[in-house]
């Protein structure tokens, strides 16, 4: 509790000088203030928590303007009484005043609430307004008020209980309500005077009642009052007032406001020798023009949480929309645009970080995307239509090779791909355990990019002259060698070290490498597990698995390891390999007869020619990809990565290799994630884990992020018919009629995909000259 005395002696402090104290203590990180003031003004106004925590005010003996644009997250508590224009501007802020409250308190009330604890005095509740986007300001006053109150009230609630007010003609003061236009002022007791022209007094109604039951222990609790509970919840001694509508005020005849301007005011207008006046009449509700937002729609401009996490930036939400629609083979052949390998890596060995910010988690849990891949195995695109008469030698046939030989192909040049290896596949064949990706899946989808015309080379090892002699005979080049030379510390004994990356080919291949029953991983990462799996399967009796930090292996895949008997130790820092096994930095001893390290791996690039730049033994790539004219490269050539990580970039260099070789320049596509502000929940209804429907059935769930999902949900709810649903070539388009739109804004607020946003009108209005 930070706490101000301010008098000093007989030293008053300004007001100045205190709300300057108030800022200092605020940057500091103070929350809560006790004040014993002297009639300082503007107490507790607009503040905030340099870390946006409530705050909290104790005053006494406060001046003028105390809560003046008090903003949300602060509360004032006045002991006593406070002088005039108390939450005047109150932007949201919480105010008690537990004495009286002075004169125009409350006054042009915007947001938040306000207590009195006694009477309120001259204009209280004048101009009170209601921005329907923000809650509704709230004025409750325990006994009356002055006169003038509630004058020009444009919106908000006032609660004037009349307590103690026996002897007043008007527990609301003379002449109140006068130019009322919105709002309520619910009261008890005695109400005389109040402007017929603008207002009626009506019953309270159920909806009334339920409501001031429900707020009034708050306010008695406020205030220290609750012992009067009883006698204020007589509701038939409470009624309302409520502005008249438009049709029920009194009209005066002859009211045309153009005739008016034109032939009885000035001619031309008053400021005729400035500017051109249209004359026009411009409504509180306008159209067209003179709309203060127009509603935009922004199908597509934004990436779903799915899509921009994921690193092919495949849009699931496209996908599931199709499905919606029945268009099952089109959304099976959608994923093929981004990646030739939907199941092999989204379905069976990709984290599927597409899932982790799922917006439909707010909801329950995640659609069902990794999974959906698999439904693609028997999809096909169709070949390019013509052909290019391009070559294309696309060195390495891994995951970042075959995706960019695959997409090249589509956009109709002619693909080779030159591996190494007896088989095409990079680490999916070599590498990953078969128990993970199911090989049947992976030769499915290596016969797809085959058929679409792409020539796969096994067996071709690639030095300098053969590179020159590849160069040569294709119009461009993509590098996409991997990452497969093993990395491992010279600690003592390094060389009894067996590399994690030749133990796992050899396991894939089918060979049986001897190990010991006792066998030390190094390295806890997918590939040290993997490792781990592999002796299991070849008959270790017991796997330890060591990193210097924080495992990164998925969770699963660790608590396979675990199921197995395996166990992970971390931080281990090495000092020696042995014969017994691996002795630490602190001299323990961890037992093994076999070590086998998997810290991962760099690419060998001995065949690049002289020039290629390269950091920390990796390419080093221009944002098109190129390393040297005509020469791209993708994947672990660059930085090592997830397979999701080789297909993304593969990609993205076939793009790059196909504007190179059309003589364009090519930038790759930006991604920005839908703000999640603008995506509405609320109208979908949780599910247990139990109901979650099949992947291709999920569509039901997913919310379609900044993507249209066609449901008619603006069409149908817009105030004024304006906006019109389209089928064309690219689905369902809406739009919105300028002449009848009035900007509410309720397409924006109702789109539970974000699609629709309300933007400032920015057409020019032709005014002055």
């Amino acid at each position: 509790m930070f706490r101000i005395n301010t008098i000093n002696g007989n030293n008053r402090m300004s007001t100045q000088d205190l709300l300057e104290s108030i800022n200092a203590a605020l940057a500091q990180g103070e929350t809560e203030f006790e004040i014993e003031a002297s009639g300082q003004h503007d107490i507790g106004g607009p503040l905030w928590h340099p870390e946006g925590k409530p705050l909290k005010f104790y005053v006494k003996n406060a001046g003028q303007r105390v809560g003046s644009m008090c903003l949300p997250g602060t509360e004032i508590i006045v002991e006593g009484s406070s002088s005039a224009d108390v939450g005047w501007l109150n932007a949201g802020g919480r105010i008690v005043v537990k004495g009286d409250g002075g004169d125009t308190t409350a006054h042009c009330a915007a947001a938040g609430t306000i207590y009195v604890g006694g009477r309120a005095g001259t204009r209280s509740g004048s101009l009170m307004k209601h921005d329907p986007l923000y809650e509704a300001p709230e004025f409750w006053v325990l006994k009356n008020v002055g006169s003038f109150s509630f004058e020009f009230m444009g919106g908000g609630i006032a609660v004037v209980c009349g307590y103690d007010s026996q002897q007043f003609e008007s527990v609301l003061g003379d002449r109140a309500c006068t130019g009322m236009v919105g709002g309520i002022v619910y009261f008890r007791g005695q109400a005389k005077g109040i402007s017929a022209k603008d207002t009626k007094i009506l019953k309270l109604t159920p909806d009334d009642i339920a409501y001031l039951d429900g707020r009034l222990d708050d306010f008695l609790t406020a205030i220290g009052r609750k012992e009067i509970r009883s006698e204020l919840s007589k509701w038939n001694e409470w009624q309302k007032v409520v502005p008249l509508s438009y049709d029920e005020r009194p009209k005066k005849a002859n009211t045309d406001i153009y005739s008016f301007r034109t032939e009885s005011w000035v001619p031309d207008s008053i400021f005729g020798d400035v500017c051109d006046d249209d004359f026009a009449v411009i409504g509180a509700i306008a159209t067209g023009e003179y709309r203060r937002r127009v509603p935009v729609w922004e199908n597509g401009k934004y990436s779903a949480p799915c899509e921009f996490n994921c690193t092919a930036s495949i849009p699931s939400q496209q996908r599931f929309n199709l499905l919606r629609d029945g268009k099952i083979e089109e959304a099976y052949r959608l994923v093929l645009e981004y990646t030739p390998f939907p199941g092999s890596v989204c379905g069976a060995v990709c984290p599927n970080l597409c899932m982790d910010d799922c917006t439909r988690k707010n909801v329950d849990i995640s659609a069902q995307i990794g999974k959906l891949g698999r439904y693609s195995a028997e999809a096909m695109l169709p070949h390019a239509e013509t052909k290019t008469g391009k070559k294309v030698a696309v060195i390495g046939g891994g995951a970042a090779g075959l995706t960019a030989a695959w997409q090249l192909a589509r956009l109709g040049h002619t693909v080779t791909v030159f591996e190494a290896d007896e088989k095409v596949g990079g680490k999916m064949e070599q590498v990953i355990p078969r128990s993970r990706l199911p090989q049947e899946t992976l030769a499915r989808e290596i016969a797809r990019i085959a058929e679409m015309g792409v020539a796969l080379k096994t067996g071709v090892t690639v030095d300098r002259e053969k590179f020159a002699a590849i160069k040569a005979s294709h119009d461009a080049v993509v590098v996409t060698t991997g990452g497969h030379t093993t990395r491992v510390i010279p600690w003592p004994g390094h060389e009894r070290i067996i590399k994690g990356l030749d133990f796992l080919k050899a396991v894939n291949k089918g060979q049986k490498p001897a190990i010991g029953k006792k066998v030390i991983v190094i390295g806890c990462g997918n590939s040290g597990m993997d490792v781990a799996v592999g002796a299991y399967g070849l008959g270790a009796e017991q796997v330890t698995c060591i990193d210097v930090q924080r495992p990164a292996a998925f969770e699963e895949e660790m608590t396979h390891v675990k199921k197995l008997g395996g166990e992970i130790l971390w931080p281990v820092f090495t000092k020696e390999v042995t014969g017994e096994g691996i002795v630490t930095q602190d001299g323990k001893l961890i037992k093994g007869d076999t070590v086998i390290i998997a810290i991962g791996e760099s690419p060998d690039l001995s065949f690049m020619p002289d020039g290629v730049d390269l950091e920390r033994g990796c390419l080093k790539p221009a944002g098109d990809y190129s390393v040297a004219p005509g020469i791209f490269t993708a994947g672990d050539t660059i930085r090592p990565g997830r397979l999701v990580d080789a297909i993304g970039a593969g990609r993205q260099a076939a793009l790059a290799a196909d504007a190179y070789l059309k003589g364009a320049g090519f930038t790759a596509a930006q991604k920005i994630v839908i703000p999640a502000e603008r995506l509405s929940t609320a109208y979908f209804k949780k599910c247990h884990s139990c109901d979650v429907p099949e992947a291709k059935s999920d569509y039901t769930r997913c919310i379609s992020c900044g993507t249209c999902r066609d449901c008619h949900m603006c069409l149908k709810s817009c105030p004024e018919n304006a906006i019109t649903r389209t089928v064309g070539v690219n689905g369902a388009e809406y739009t919105s009629d300028p002449s009848k739109c009035i900007g509410c804004g309720i397409c924006a607020g109702i789109c539970p995909c974000g699609v629709w946003n309300m933007e400032t009108n920015a057409e020019p209005l032709v005014f002055y000259r």
